[in-house]
């Protein structure tokens, strides 16, 4: 595998899939990290309705099997994007580490699809810890410790009055969203995820399974130090209880979806005091539950359209 570089000495920009304003730096102790890189698309030729055959790029999809102080944990199908980005928000998610300073270094090789996580002092009771998963509805099938739901009660979100949301600034943020370049935009199939402060777009990410870059933003917030209790999530996929006790393990109230919300989704962020808005595109949005945190700037009534038969 290759060497491990120094966090602070990653070479060149952020992934292509990141939009990071300033590069902020690693926190001190952050683990050392590879950069492996691998194509985001790959060029397929396809046979169309016209009896016309023609090429297209389609997600480039991977398996990637992660193991942790050589012990294997699970592997992830991931488009790859920023692989130890990934690991480590896993990791931070699925509660199997606290902070990013308790992990010594990730290693991502593409030739063998593999992620060596080292820790510095192991990672207590973990065969416990993932002895019980649930399968999620994640796409490619999300993975959440069976121990997550009893640490819920820990959380503590920010209140109404330090962590809120304008309509203006949802609105700003959605039309950042619409216009945005993507990978879905030019081979669909994937969600993208991102982390805004206000209507500033801090980090966007997309993966083949929402819950691998949502893991991806929590990495990246872990290892630079970036605190979740005035930030705003936003996801292209549906809100699941998987998605929504990540964010809230993230620190962030308020998440904003282009998809729907599911009743575990909704009954857990209500639980969490957390504000979700789904069906959420242009203008229009649904705002499903933490309205206290919400600045309702309502648009204006569309007239009555009377129908006149003739």
């Amino acid at each position: 595998m290759p060497a491990a570089l120094p966090c602070s000495a990653r070479p060149g920009d952020e992934p292509q899939a990141f939009d990071v304003p300033g590069r902020p730096q690693p926190v001190p102790g952050a683990p050392r990290l590879t950069t492996a890189r691998g194509e985001l698309l790959r060029e397929i030729t396809i046979l169309d309705e016209y009896g016309e055959r023609r090429s297209i790029h389609i997600p480039a999809e991977r398996p990637l099997t992660l193991f942790v102080d050589k012990r294997e944990l699970v592997t992830l199908m991931t488009l790859g994007a920023s692989p130890e980005l990934l690991v480590l928000g896993y990791l931070l998610n699925q509660g199997l580490v606290d902070d990013v300073a308790a992990v010594e270094s990730i290693t991502v090789d593409w030739d063998v699809g593999a992620a060596a996580v080292k820790t510095r002092a192991g990672i207590r009771d973990l065969a416990g810890k993932t002895e019980r998963r649930v399968v999620t509805t994640g796409c490619g099938q999300g993975t959440v410790f069976g121990d997550m739901m009893s640490q819920l009660d820990a959380l503590r979100l920010p209140d109404a009055a330090s962590a809120r949301i304008r309509q203006s600034t949802l609105h700003a943020l959605l039309e950042q969203m619409r216009q945005r370049n993507s990978i879905h935009r030019k081979a669909g199939s994937v969600h993208g995820c991102a982390l805004f402060a206000g209507s500033t777009l801090l980090m966007f990410v997309e993966d083949v399974g929402r819950h691998n870059a949502i893991d991806t933003i929590a990495g990246w917030m872990g290892l630079h130090g970036v605190h979740g209790a005035d930030k705003t999530f936003y996801t292209t996929g549906r809100l699941t209880s998987e998605m929504v006790m990540k964010s809230a393990r993230m620190g962030v109230p308020i998440i904003v979806s282009r998809n729907g919300v599911t009743a575990m989704g909704h009954a857990l962020a209500v639980q969490l005091g957390m504000t979700l808005f789904g069906r959420a595109a242009n203008r229009h949005f649904l705002c499903y539950c933490g309205f206290e945190r919400f600045d309702s700037e309502p648009e204006p009534q569309r007239a009555a359209v009377r129908v006149v038969s003739g």
